[in-house]
């Protein structure tokens, strides 16, 4: 559990649980989920004595909770946000094989190791609680960049600041999670790619379904956490225009800074929602065409057979209409019978067959 304060322009780590809140600024209490449900006895008497308030039983199961979705709740002293993020796990960096099965090996790693692990947000006036998972590199970077905007004063690349309350920060955080989805678009991106090339490869024989529903069954899960993401910060957009008007313009300034943060957060999760639905379309087209193509490829190969049985009918009819027993068949006397027959069997067979091939019905299909 790491404790920060963070002032106008100040971002100072505390050694524990201070005993009063500081003057000025907010305190920041990230920890990671064993933590705080180990010490969460010692957190809310903390918070009892900040806040003259703690977490709700309900909320602290909540925010203990691995298999919770995004969702939004509030009370009279704080409001709750628990968030699933969008990233990729540590199985999805593995060493790259060339060829199809290392394409597939690469796909189904990536599938596997995606992370959707939910971070906890319970923010109060002037106290932000963060519950994390064990590997959430989110508090690690936070922690560094307001570090670095404390000793600098603002960042040069983007002009940010440290924030000015706890739902100011909490919003970038959130931001940051979903701006993470990135690195994950462009693996999923990539190996979906790859699996749609060896669908539509006309010399390979696709027989690892199992990945493609494996991928079918990933993006359904995106969609359904971007959606419960997008439901969350809806209602913590209604819940914020809720508040009661502030009579201090910087307060009202600060508060319309949060309106325009949370309509960019909610706007950057309709991006990365329209991305995941773009992407379980282009698979389902992929089998589609998957699909069309060996059916292509069937009636070219039956349309060959039957030119070919057309071709060799008359031929038969041919060697059938000779080799009947009668005595008084023409040419069967004459020893010349056999090269008039053939001469003929062959200009059958080559008119018929330039015939099929005038008309497309033989040779590549264009």
């Amino acid at each position: 559990m790491r404790v920060f304060h963070i002032g106008v322009d100040q971002f100072v780590e505390l050694d524990g649980l201070p005993e009063v809140l500081p003057a000025d600024g907010f305190v920041w209490v990230g920890s990671a989920r064993p933590e705080f449900e180990a010490r969460s006895s010692e957190l809310q008497a903390a918070l009892q004595r900040w806040t003259g308030g703690s977490l709700v039983d309900l909320h602290v199961a909540d925010l203990v909770n691995h298999g919770l979705p995004s969702h939004y709740d509030y009370t009279s002293w704080y409001d709750l946000l628990v968030f699933r993020r969008l990233a990729a796990g540590a199985g999805s960096a593995g060493p790259v094989v060339d060829g199809p099965r290392g394409s597939i090996a690469s796909a189904r790693r990536v599938l596997e190791s995606i992370d959707t692990s939910p971070v906890g947000f319970a923010v109060f006036d002037r106290v932000l609680v963060t519950v994390h998972p064990v590997d959430c590199a989110v508090r690690e970077h936070f922690a560094q960049r307001f570090a670095g905007l404390a000793a600098g004063g603002t960042d040069v690349r983007t002009g940010s600041r440290l924030p000015s309350s706890a739902a100011d920060l909490m919003l970038r955080m959130v931001n940051h999670m979903v701006d993470s989805y990135l690195d994950l678009r462009r693996l999923l991106a990539r190996q979906l790619g790859d699996l749609q090339h060896l669908l539509l490869d006309p010399r390979s024989r696709f027989s690892d379904w199992s990945v493609l529903l494996e991928s079918r069954n990933t993006l359904h899960l995106l969609e359904d956490t971007c959606e419960d993401q997008r439901s969350a910060v809806q209602e913590w957009i209604d819940a914020l225009d809720e508040w009661p008007d502030e009579a201090d313009p910087q307060a009202r300034r600060d508060r319309e800074l949060l309106r325009v943060r949370s309509r960019d957060v909610l706007e950057h999760i309709e991006r990365v929602l329209s991305h995941v639905r773009r992407l379980e379309s282009s698979a389902e087209t992929a089998v589609q065409m998957h699909f069309l193509a060996v059916g292509n490829r069937t009636n070219d190969i039956m349309r060959t057979l039957t030119v070919l049985t057309a071709i060799f009918l008359p031929l038969n009819l041919v060697t059938g209409f000779f080799g009947m027993n009668f005595d008084g068949l023409p040419l069967i006397h004459s020893s010349t019978g056999v090269w008039m027959a053939s001469a003929m069997m062959l200009i059958i067979a080559v008119t018929l067959g330039a015939y099929f091939w005038r008309k497309r019905y033989l040779g590549a299909a264009r």
